[in-house]
């Protein structure tokens, strides 16, 4: 027995992907093919293999106790609307050029409709005060029953309305609300658009004071959570700014930076040369921008300070205490 798994009927737009399964059961494992037949009249099935359409085809098999088999194929055009159709055989001679095999192939068909993208022209108002989001799709291919805004994966605005353009207002500071936002149209398929929001970057320190012990490794950190990611990170210390940059693995530095994080490692701490201030520098293809971490390097003895006052005030009361005992005047026995 054979049969495709995924839905029998699927609606596609253009440049998207579609992905079919098959899986079949006999003993022994049959083998599956893939086999598509176009809309135009006289086209008759051709069977697909792995690479086929410019490499746009992908076709994965698993013989294991039962055959499983996927097809996927990306970047769709018109031209890969059609029937699809999933083969399965363990006749031995199922393959054979001249031989009829006695086992009939098992078939199961999926019809896929590839429907030409409709254009959404997406745009952003920057002169006045709160940055406005648009969007506009010419020639819906079906009725629109709403919009969502998106700004990574969260949804910041709603609608049921059936208009061909919706629009979203950034209120308050753009620099806090940067990313990727998508018009999403509920429509069959969906339809989205897509607009960059982008700033320089807004560098926080993850700590604006940093405490290490002597002798122990210190650890500065900075972040920047605005779009796009940063391009280059640079570290300097107060006072040497004018000169180059604190440099990875020269002297006791280390510096990890990844995206939009970076990391100051300050190996074997020292109380004269490593306290100070120190400026975390990012830079993006909107600019640059920056954030000051101080840090504070104890000697090793400073934790046993509290430690001592309190001893030192035991051993005080105790003395005070003694002579006090011994300057007393024995008390006068009572007859």
């Amino acid at each position: 027995a054979g049969f495709i798994k995924s839905p029998l009927s699927q609606k596609r737009l253009t440049q998207d992907s579609v992905e079919l399964h098959c899986e079949a059961i006999g003993n022994p494992i049959p083998e599956i093919q893939w086999w598509f037949e176009g809309n135009e009249p006289n086209e008759t099935y051709a069977q697909l293999w792995d690479g086929a359409r410019q490499d746009r085809v992908k076709i994965n098999a698993t013989y294991n106790l039962h055959s499983t088999s996927t097809i996927y194929i990306a970047n769709l055009t018109s031209d890969d609307s059609g029937m699809y159709e999933c083969r399965a055989s363990n006749d031995p001679d199922r393959n054979h050029l001249s031989k009829s095999p006695k086992v009939k192939w098992i078939r199961s068909q999926a019809n896929v409709f590839v429907i030409e993208r409709p254009e959404v022209k997406s745009s952003m108002d920057s002169a006045s005060v709160n940055r406005v989001l648009s969007c506009n799709m010419t020639e819906p291919s079906s009725a629109i029953e709403g919009h969502k805004w998106l700004l990574g994966d969260k949804i910041v605005k709603e609608d049921t309305e059936s208009s061909t353009s919706t629009s979203y207002t950034i209120e308050g500071k753009v620099e806090e609300h940067s990313g990727i936002y998508q018009c999403v149209y509920k429509t069959n398929p969906v339809i989205k658009g897509e607009i960059l929001v982008e700033v320089p970057p807004q560098v926080m320190a993850y700590k604006k004071s940093e405490h290490g012990n002597e002798g122990d490794t210190g650890v500065l950190t900075c972040k920047n959570p605005s779009f796009p990611a940063v391009t280059s990170w640079n570290w300097y210390k107060k006072g040497q700014e004018v000169s180059a940059p604190i440099v990875n693995g020269s002297g006791r530095y280390i510096i990890k930076s990844s995206g939009n994080k970076t990391e100051l490692r300050i190996l074997k701490l020292n109380i004269e040369e490593d306290t100070g201030d120190y400026h975390c520098n990012a830079t993006n293809s909107q600019g640059s921008g920056g954030a000051t971490v101080n840090l504070r390097v104890r000697s090793r003895l400073a934790a046993l300070w509290p430690f001592l006052g309190i001893v030192a005030e035991v051993l005080v009361l105790v003395t005070i205490i003694f002579i006090y005992e011994k300057r007393r005047k024995p008390d006068e026995v009572l007859d």
